[in-house]
């Protein structure tokens, strides 16, 4: 009879305990899964010191803000652009390219001093920006269902918000950086996880607009007011003591006066900036300037090439393609071309931006030249896929020559007309793609004549700046 009860009780209360087991097995296996992902991802963001000086937390809030923002566009691209007609008139487009210029209306005038007047509030000004997409998201899932003309302001005010985000974020990367990362490894590890983000953030976009059109939006407004509380997670090194800023504005000052008396000027580009000057550049055979051409150059190419192929080749598809594959291929060797060309700024260590920038626009115009001389198949894939690199590359250059050379007390207005300049020349570029004839061989043509200017006018200063960084310096 013991045995008996005890087999009962073995019985009753044998199998709960075990599911139990079962049960937290199964959570840990799943659990460690993610868990090891994130640890990775951790290793790989705080590696070569960038967990020690702070740029760990700021590439980590930047992988946020990228996810927000992917779930943004998705939920734009459901309600706005897929209502588009797929046979879009040239004058449509036209007016899409001048609306993608209006949000530029406020960075560079207004934002960019405005952020540059309040140095001790970095973090605040990320935090802001980011909270006020997440209300601008759930202001179009409201508009999503009632169809509301609050729509359209509501997106441009997400756009200015991420650039108002962006140029901050790129004004604070050198009090970041840490001794063993140069500017454009920075530069390209934030940019390349913001990618690799907003691609782990594109299928849950699609799954959650399968619920419905505002969810995605709702979402977003989640990860970004989380970005808003992590963006004060950075060190306070990030904001200017109180003190800083005055101090930053007496040596500019200083320079300024020197360069009056004519006894030299370490800052001869973008000095007026922030200080009410109102002029686009100073100085126009400064490196950064010739930069800066040299991008508006490999921008307008890729604006160029964005619409120029969007025409070209549905009315006259790559040999032994359809129409459909031929765009396909060419907008998917543009994304990974882009993709690998801020893999490669990850990659390189110690190399001068002038020399890197140098390096990309001969290997755009030399593959611009050769789609031109033989227009194919091959010749086009490439001449897209290098485009993706070179204007990559180009950027996390750029960024890395204002970082360094030009003062903190107006950089993030430099950031700001720097990309409002790229941005033109992005619309300038498009514009010239959608008033051309078809014809595949005249267009890679103008592609090529696009590339040879910003080389013709940047190259030398690009050069010989980099030759005067690598002479050792006479004490």
């Amino acid at each position: 009879m013991a045995a008996d009860s005890s087999s009962g009780t073995r019985d009753r209360y044998g199998p709960a305990p075990a599911a139990a087991r079962a049960a937290a097995a199964a959570g840990r296996a799943l659990r460690a899964g993610p868990v090891a992902v994130a640890r990775r991802i951790r290793r790989t963001t705080h590696a070569h010191g960038a967990g020690e000086s702070g740029l760990g937390k700021l590439i980590e809030l930047h992988a946020v803000h990228s996810a927000g923002d992917m779930l943004i566009t998705m939920a734009l691209a459901s309600t706005i652009f897929f209502s588009v007609p797929t046979d879009e008139a040239r004058g449509r487009v036209a007016l899409y390219l001048a609306v993608t210029m209006a949000p530029f209306v406020l960075l560079a005038p207004v934002i960019g001093p405005l952020l540059d007047r309040i140095p001790h509030g970095r973090r605040a000004a990320m935090a802001g920006a980011l909270l006020a997409r997440g209300v601008l998201a759930l202001v179009i899932a409201g508009a999503v269902v009632s169809g509301g003309l609050e729509l359209y302001p509501a997106a441009l005010g997400v756009l200015v918000c991420s650039k108002a985000y962006n140029i901050v974020r790129a004004a604070v990367v050198p009090r970041l950086l840490p001794r063993s990362i140069s500017l454009v490894k920075a530069n390209a590890r934030i940019t390349l996880t913001g990618l690799i983000s907003a691609g782990a953030a594109a299928p849950i976009g699609l799954a959650l607009n399968a619920l419905g059109e505002r969810w995605p939006l709702y979402a977003a407004c989640v990860v970004t007011v989380t970005g808003a509380f992590l963006s004060f997670r950075l060190p306070r090194g990030v904001d200017l003591a109180h003190g800083e800023r005055t101090m930053h504005l007496a040596e500019l000052a200083e320079s300024r006066a020197a360069r009056a008396a004519g006894t030299g000027h370490r800052w001869n580009l973008l000095e007026s900036w922030g200080a009410g000057g109102g002029r686009l550049l100073r100085g126009t055979g400064s490196p950064v300037f010739k930069a800066l051409c040299a991008n508006a150059s490999l921008r307008a190419l890729s604006g160029f090439l964005l619409f120029f192929l969007a025409f070209l080749l549905r009315n006259d598809p790559l040999p032994g393609l359809t129409a459909e594959l031929s765009l396909g291929l060419a907008g998917v060797a543009a994304g990974a071309g882009n993709a690998l060309g801020n893999a490669v700024g990850n990659w390189l260590r110690d190399r001068a931006p002038e020399l890197i920038l140098s390096s990309v626009l001969l290997l755009a115009l030399a593959s611009a030249l050769a789609a031109a001389l033989a227009y194919q198949l091959v010749t086009v894939v490439t001449v897209g896929a290098v485009a993706g690199i070179c204007q990559a590359l180009g950027k996390l250059s750029l960024d890395a020559m204002i970082q360094r050379d030009v003062p903190e007390v107006v950089r993030t207005s430099a950031f700001a007309r720097s990309e409002t300049a790229l941005q033109m020349a992005w619309v300038l570029g498009g514009a010239i793609g959608i008033s051309l004839p078809l014809d595949g061989p005249l267009g890679m043509g103008v592609a090529t004549a696009v590339v040879l200017t910003g080389t013709a006018v940047s190259m030398r200063t690009l050069l010989a700046a980099a030759r005067r960084r690598r002479r050792p310096r006479v004490l």
